[in-house]
Parts: C-alpha cells; structure tokens; sequence
C-alpha cells in the first residue's frame, strides 16, 4: 500500500493523455486537465484552459502530458501546485526525469513511456524511477499505469528509452505492416474491407496464440506452419529471406531510440 494520492493534475492531454486518462478514471483519485484545445473528457474530469483557473490549487500527482519540446516553457510554472508529499510523472518521451526534476524545484519524479492501446486497456508502458521518487510513488504509478495495461519497471533512462524504441513507438511500426500488409492483399484481387478484415484477423489470431500461457517461441510457431517447399516457405523467404525484413527492424528500433536520446 502507498500513500494515498487523492487529486491529480494532467499537463495536456492530447491523444496519448486521453487514452491514459480513459483507464485511469476507473480509480479513486479526482482528475483535473489544464489543456486550452481538450474537449469530450471521461466524465467527472475538471477541464481547465490555464494555470490562472488552478492557481492557488496543490495536487498529489501532476503529469507531464504535453510535448517534449514544450517542456521547458510550460511545466516550471506548475512547480508550485505540486503538493509537499507529491510527485511528478512523465509521460513525454525522451525528456529526462533529471532536467524535469530541477524544472520543478527538485521535486520526485518518475518517467513512463506508454503506448496508444493503452486507450482500450492493452498498453505497454515502461515505468522508471527519477531523482527523489519514493517507493511510495513508485507503487502509485505501477498501479496507475496498470489500469492501462502492462508495466514493465527497469533502472535506468537509457532502458526507458529503450522501452520507448521497442513499445511506445512499437504500434506505430504495428500499423504500418498491417496497412502494407493489407496493401498487398488488395492487389492479390481483394476488397480495400475484405483485405483490412482477412489481415487484422490473421495477425489478431496469431498473436493471440503466441500469447497462450506455454505457448512455444516465436521461432517454433512460425515452423509449425512451414512445410519445406510449401507456399509459407516461399512466402517467407520472399520476406525475409535475405534477412532485410530483420535487418530493417533493427534499424527502425535504433532510429527511435537515437531520437528519444536526442530529446533528453
């Protein structure tokens, strides 16, 4: 058990606070939103258009919610709504808990990086403890963004950003072989609907079997539906045969990493 964090204040709320913040209504706490643009907020929430409306006001929890880059020139201004027990979570990317930190008049604060299934619950986000971060604090957040999802908690920043290269930015990558996928699909003679539910379905059916407790590895499944010489084996040596389909996924997890660690 923590110590109880009973108000909560969200710096933006754009696609990825929305998402979070329509999991993390399911709990005890009261929420308020400083966002000049945010509309059609979960029920109960308090919106705000800016700090004048929440001035004198102090809260056990305020989110980082807005855009790396704007960092700098928005959160000091909140350091002293934050209350004296209170702690700051980060969910833009690539900014370090540590610069964050001092922005806030050395307050705790703990990084995480989500992702954007967190809207139905099915996220993965990445928890790290920052400078004065308790473990009081920590046992919030895992439970804040377990509403969301799955966590996973690691030591360091450069795992966070990591943790941002593989899962936060990893739908995007998700999406983009889907819609190529079902790009594909279509010019073998399907429907633009016909080839987004045969492939949506495909990959949904074959994750989900992937995900069965005991399930075999990855490597394991794919030969159990390989025969030698069969239309899977000439399918997959035209994906990757040449190991560029592995080859361009190292790249784009690298790529996203080498911009989360530009972005601290």
């Amino acid at each position: 058990m923590y110590t109880i964090i009973n108000s909560v204040l969200i710096i933006g709320c754009g696609k990825m606070g929305s998402a979070l913040l329509s999991q993390w209504t399911s709990g005890d706490e009261s929420f308020t939103v400083v966002d000049p643009m945010a509309s059609g907020l979960p029920e109960g929430v308090r919106l705000v258009r800016d700090r004048d409306a929440i001035a004198s006001e102090t809260f056990d929890c305020i989110i980082a919610a807005v855009k790396p880059q704007m960092i700098d020139d928005i959160m000091p201004a909140y350091a002293e709504n934050l209350a004296q027990s209170g702690y700051v979570l980060s969910i833009a990317a690539g900014y370090s808990a540590d610069r964050l930190s001092k922005l806030m008049g050395d307050a705790p604060v703990i990084r995480t990086m989500p992702n954007l299934p967190a809207a139905i619950g099915r996220g993965v986000s990445g928890l790290c403890p920052g400078p004065h971060a308790s473990a009081d604090h920590m046992a919030h957040a895992e439970d804040f963004m377990g509403r969301a999802g799955t966590t996973i908690v690691v030591e360091t920043e450069e795992k966070i950003d990591r943790v941002t290269a593989v899962a936060g930015s990893g739908p995007g990558y998700v999406f983009e072989i889907a819609r190529a996928y079902a790009e594909a699909a279509m010019a073998q003679g399907f429907s633009e609907d016909e080839a987004r539910e045969m492939v949506l379905a495909t990959i949904g059916g074959a994750i989900a079997m992937a995900s069965e407790p005991d399930a075999p590895s990855l490597e394991d499944l794919r030969n159990s539906v390989t025969s030698k010489g069969g239309t899977t084996a000439a399918g997959l040596d035209a994906l990757n045969g040449d190991s560029g389909l592995s080859d361009r996924l190292h790249a784009t997890l690298q790529a996203a990493y080498d911009r989360a660690v530009e972005l601290r």
